[in-house]
């Protein structure tokens, strides 16, 4: 196993042991997240989102890891955050959230599991078909916002920061 394998693996062990700690695999904080009554998924993910960005924005600038961004595609994005969005409103877990859960012992979890593996096959089966017509929607190449609204990327990721940050406040008064 090369060492891109090992350090995938070590933090995915990392991610998954924090998903569990921080209880967003919970079926229950799950639904407050859909109900928008319980913010503790929302507040974990943007967590991991304001650490992350900082990685990578280091590494990309000490010409570690390219920024290479996929494209921005109306066809494959709306009717994949709809079918996202609908399992996980009918499940009760996301992606990430099922594998966890079934690590917990919780077994219901691998109707999702099997309902992605079987999202995931007809995808492949039927990606002929949307090539040539959803995904053909309108595509507006490899775009990001900073390059958008012509600001730099550190700058930017401050501003997320700091709006990321004043929402973590806003919830936490709110008792969310």
């Amino acid at each position: 196993m090369n060492m891109e394998l090992w350090l995938g693996l070590m933090s995915g062990i990392v991610f998954g042991f924090l998903l569990q700690k921080g209880r967003v695999l919970r079926f229950e904080k799950q639904i407050g997240a859909l109900l928008l009554k319980d913010m503790t998924i929302l507040k974990f993910m943007l967590s991991a989102i304001l650490v992350g960005m900082v990685g990578i924005l280091v590494l990309n600038s000490l010409d570690v890891v390219p920024l290479d961004h996929k494209p921005m595609n109306l066809g494959a994005v709306l009717p994949g955050g709809i079918l996202f969005g609908a399992g996980w409103a009918i499940m009760g877990y996301c992606p990430g959230t099922s594998i966890g859960a079934l690590g917990e012992g919780r077994w219901h979890a691998v109707f999702a599991i099997a309902g992605m593996v079987a999202g995931a096959a007809l995808y492949a089966e039927l990606y002929p078909f949307l090539e040539a017509t959803v995904l053909d929607w309108k595509d507006f190449g490899s775009i990001a916002l900073p390059e958008t609204i012509n600001l730099p990327v550190w700058l930017v990721a401050g501003m997320f920061w700091t709006l990321t940050i004043l929402l973590f406040y806003w919830f936490e008064r709110k008792g969310l």
